[in-house]
């Protein structure tokens, strides 16, 4: 049971950042689904690391104000481990979209440490590493 919790935790995730078809992105979800104090962070083209406040702000503006549409992204495997209330995925992943006009697919590969809390489980931190 917990697996599958997890697999639909990081497929929402994933959701959050999909604006195809002229639909919004729904990036201020990942305050549900992240604890308040979560870390992320980036470690290509240059190492970044966020709270999840200073991930958000930047990525709602740029998948709203038309510079990068027709965005999604979307994990293509992945190895997950349980052990009693935490959990660790590390998983490839693939992205398109156009970004100020051009075309563009890349991906790479996402780490996603959770826990369960009272409420379910949540997202404590995620590090990515982009392919370039």
């Amino acid at each position: 049971m917990s697996k599958s919790e997890i697999d639909q935790l990081t497929t929402e995730f994933f959701g959050a950042f999909d604006n195809r078809d002229g639909k919004p992105a729904d990036v201020a979800r990942l305050r549900r689904l992240m604890l308040p104090g979560g870390v992320i962070v980036s470690t290509n083209p240059q190492f970044t690391a966020y709270t999840v406040e200073e991930f958000i702000e930047p990525r709602v503006r740029l998948l709203s104000e038309g510079r990068l549409v027709e965005f999604s992204e979307w994990e293509t495997s992945e190895r997950t481990e349980i052990v009693g209330g935490i959990a660790s995925r590390f998983g490839e992943y693939r992205k398109s979209g156009v970004l100020d006009g051009v075309p563009f697919e890349g991906g790479g590969t996402k780490t996603i440490q959770f826990v369960r809390t009272p409420d379910g489980w949540r997202i404590t931190a995620f590090a990515w590493h982009d392919e370039l």
